[in-house]
């Protein structure tokens, strides 16, 4: 008979290991370039070894930040719209002159401020406006607002109720609702034909699946009204304001600062750095000199200082090279995308940059987060240019990209009154080769905000 023992035994293996400053190098490559200038300046301000290089020219003057959402016209990146009006009278800035827009929540808690209310339902009223999200919808229950406010004896269902409906009564018409029928319906009391607001009202309380996919005749048969009376209530519905709350705030602009700026030069495509986003950042060769002829053991801590000095130098050049030649790799690969336009992107995996640039695919990935190119046809996220390429009838492959690209052309050409569904598209891309399943089709018109083939129909009414 065979006995199980236990015992111990010892092995030997090889694993990779990051030492702590190669594993700071690694976050700081992720990083965006604005978050890693961030982080040379804090390094500027505490490590005596350090020092601005002044010889290098002034960022300010090199390239204006871009706005993402919208793409630049031009190539005037060296134009700095603040700095031909630097500063007013007095010792404020341009800006200082302008006036903040009036946010939504400031403009209902102001309305609320003229109501002579106890100082209990002012509170619950301002915490339900505070809690309204940018399009002036309460997507917050009832019963976590009132818990922010922590009051003594805790809300009842009814005053939350109250508060609500007092946030509703006030300016402008359809804020605070839960729902888009509901914000709909808090507007309608603004419309002045009676037999109108009240087909409406039914139509939003009970036929909102109906009314979104535009079958007047079904809406008619069902509210038992003639198709001149649900046209007119249609219309009416289409006038209201599904976003009370745009009309207030700043619109959110998201804006990014390019890394890279590519140019078309004497018939070439070619990529350089953005100065603007390159710390100037040297070691001070005078302290370090000193310290260099001076060194004693007791000034261990300045020549930690000095080693941390001198790998920041060269993590800057090493980061800001490799984004380098990571984008020119890019471009090699992708000028296509640039002269003929979406429907030109090649697929493009990691690794082929990765072999070219003699990096890890990790570090291309790395390099491509966060990071942006300027571009006459607009700015991208270096991430942007990779995708796995789709199988052709052909043999080949063909981007994503592309395939977007001809979706958003075929719905551009198709017939108003015949718009195409998502399974003629499928049918209409496999003859030109392209074999795209028609939930991917749908997954890609949803990508661009496209509305289905029921939507884009229009509607016959006055």
């Amino acid at each position: 008979m065979m006995m199980n023992s236990l015992g111990l035994r010892a092995s030997q293996t090889l694993q990779p290991a990051l030492s702590p400053r190669l594993q700071r190098a690694v976050r700081l490559l992720q990083m965006s370039s604005i978050d890693f200038s961030q982080v040379v300046r804090d390094a500027l301000d505490t490590n005596p070894f350090l020092e601005t290089d002044d010889s290098a020219p002034p960022a300010d003057t090199a390239v204006a930040d871009v706005a993402e959402t919208e793409p630049p016209e031009g190539l005037g990146w060296g134009a700095d719209p603040v700095g031909r009006s630097r500063m007013v009278d007095g010792d404020g800035g341009v800006f200082d002159t302008l006036m903040a827009p009036t946010s939504l929540a400031d403009h209902l808690i102001g309305q609320l401020n003229v109501m002579p209310l106890p100082e209990r339902d002012w509170a619950l009223a301002a915490a339900v406006a505070e809690s309204l999200d940018e399009d002036g919808y309460l997507r917050t229950p009832l019963e976590e607002v009132a818990a922010v406010l922590q009051l003594l004896p805790q809300a009842q269902p009814q005053e939350l109720v109250i508060a609500l409906r007092r946030v509703q009564a006030l300016d402008p018409a359809g804020v605070g609702a839960r729902s888009v029928a509901e914000c709909l319906l808090l507007q309608l009391p603004a419309l002045p034909d009676a037999p109108v607001r009240e087909l409406a009202a039914v139509i939003l309380a009970d036929h909102l699946e109906v009314l979104a996919g535009r079958d007047l005749g079904v809406l008619a048969r069902r509210l038992g009204a003639s198709r001149s009376a649900v046209e007119a209530a249609c219309a009416a519905i289409r006038r209201l304001d599904p976003r009370p709350g745009w009309k207030f705030g700043a619109p959110s602009v998201q804006y990014v600062t390019p890394d890279v700026i590519v140019r078309k030069q004497r018939g070439q495509w070619t990529a350089s750095l953005n100065p603007a986003v390159v710390p100037k950042v040297r070691v001070n060769r005078s302290y370090a000199d000193l310290f260099t002829r001076h060194r004693s053991p007791q000034h261990a801590e300045l020549g930690a200082h000095l080693q941390e000095a001198k790998w920041t130098v060269r993590n800057v050049e090493q980061r800001f090279s490799t984004i380098l030649s990571v984008s020119r790799a890019i471009l090699k690969r992708q000028h296509h995308f640039l002269a003929y336009g979406a429907m030109a992107m090649k697929p493009m995996a990691l690794r082929e940059i990765a072999d070219e640039v003699g990096v890890h695919e990790s570090t291309v990935s790395r390099v491509t987060n966060n990071k942006f190119m300027a571009t006459p046809c607009g700015v991208f996220e270096l991430k942007y240019f990779f995708s796995r390429g789709l199988a052709t009838a052909s043999g080949g492959e063909c981007s994503p990209t592309a395939i977007r690209s001809l979706i958003g052309e075929m719905i551009a050409a198709e017939a108003p009154q015949r718009p195409l569904s998502d399974v003629e598209i499928a049918r209409q891309l496999a003859q030109q080769g392209l074999n795209v399943a028609r939930r991917t089709v749908t997954k890609y018109r949803q990508l661009m905000k496209i509305e289905p083939a029921e939507r884009r129909r229009p509607v016959a009414c006055a």
